[in-house]
């Protein structure tokens, strides 16, 4: 058994909070919000982002990041990766340094197009690049916690601590293969939220599966174009990181990120959707931080110009995806 101390506590979150305690391991988990907060210490819910999951009673609550850390083993990352720097530079006073980080976020940071790994190390200290894992693939949270088969990867440059991660939260329902390439598995996680607002977009038209099955394979190569320059490894991109995720996020009703292409797609403004929404749609803010990256990497990323341009540029849907459709004609690879 080990101390876990989960870092948001929203539907990803919570669910990682959940595994963990089905384990055996004892969970503190923090969160800002006060609701949440009571509704998990008293009533075993979290009655904002995940009502209809029970809580085991190894999972506690609080909202003091101090609390939370104390005797910590690992640490698991579950805010919002705009969030995470802030959040990081809180936890230093209570940071361990034999603590273990794994990252359950999927983001990289607006103004820098920095990744979590990278911010880690900037934060709390380059000492943590070889006891960090990120925590990546095709998992919705409400599906992990109902115990629907889910297969995620746990990479880490450090072979022996991914294998300990895999161990510590593996289980009947949830198949935790590991690898040693952080960068592609954090960039996989990334870039699809972005297509996924793509792909919702492709829904919200009102186009077919020839449409989504072309937006699907476009955005993976944009995505292994990216990743590749990075020094991911291709294959990393191949699994469930990459394509696995990409597949479900573009595809699945529980999208967040689908969800608001979708409503972008039948004509609303993006304050409208999101200011109805509970929680973060990733890809939104991603898709700002990933523009900046593929300029300064000079990578070619013509859906996520799309979307950006959507988002952030007054183009409506029906125009990115005339623009992706008369662009210039090529080869394929």
């Amino acid at each position: 058994m080990k101390r876990f101390a989960v870092i948001g506590a929203g539907s990803w979150g919570t669910a990682l909070g959940i595994i963990a305690a089905r384990r055996g391991h004892e969970v503190r988990l923090w969160s800002r919000n006060a609701e949440v907060v009571e509704s998990i210490n008293r009533q075993h819910v979290n009655a904002v982002y995940l009502p209809d999951s029970q809580i085991p009673e190894r999972v506690r609550a609080t909202g003091k990041i101090e609390e939370a850390l104390q005797l910590a083993e690992l640490v698991i990352l579950a805010a919002p990766s705009h969030a995470t720097r802030a959040i990081l530079t809180s936890m230093i006073p209570a940071v361990d340094p034999d603590m273990i980080f794994v990252s359950a976020t999927k983001g990289i940071e607006i103004d820098t197009g920095k990744r979590i790994s990278q911010i880690v190390a900037e934060v709390v200290g380059e000492n943590f690049s070889p006891r960090f894992v990120c925590l990546s693939g095709p998992s919705f949270a409400k599906e992990v916690v109902e115990k629907h088969p889910t297969a995620v990867v746990a990479a880490s440059t450090s072979v022996e601590l991914g294998r300990s991660v895999q161990a510590e939260l593996s289980s009947e329902n949830l198949r935790i293969y590991t690898n040693d390439d952080v960068v592609g598995t954090e960039l996989g996680g990334s870039v699809k939220n972005v297509m996924a607002i793509a792909a919702g977009m492709v829904a919200g038209l009102g186009y077919g599966s020839n449409s989504i099955a072309a937006l699907i394979t476009r955005g993976l190569a944009e995505m292994t174009r990216l990743a590749l320059k990075e020094g991911a490894k291709l294959v990393t991109l191949m699994g469930l990181a990459g394509l696995g995720d990409l597949v479900l996020t573009c595809t699945g009703n529980l999208s967040r990120n689908r969800f608001v292409g979708q409503e972008l797609g039948k004509g609303r403004r993006l304050e409208e959707i999101t200011g109805g929404m509970k929680e973060v749609a990733e890809g939104v803010k991603t898709t700002q931080a990933l523009k900046l990256l593929a300029t300064r990497l000079g990578v070619e990323m013509p859906i996520t110009s799309e979307v950006h341009a959507v988002l952030y540029e007054e183009e409506t849907a029906q125009e990115a995806a005339a623009n992706l459709m008369t662009r210039p004609l090529r080869e394929e690879f």
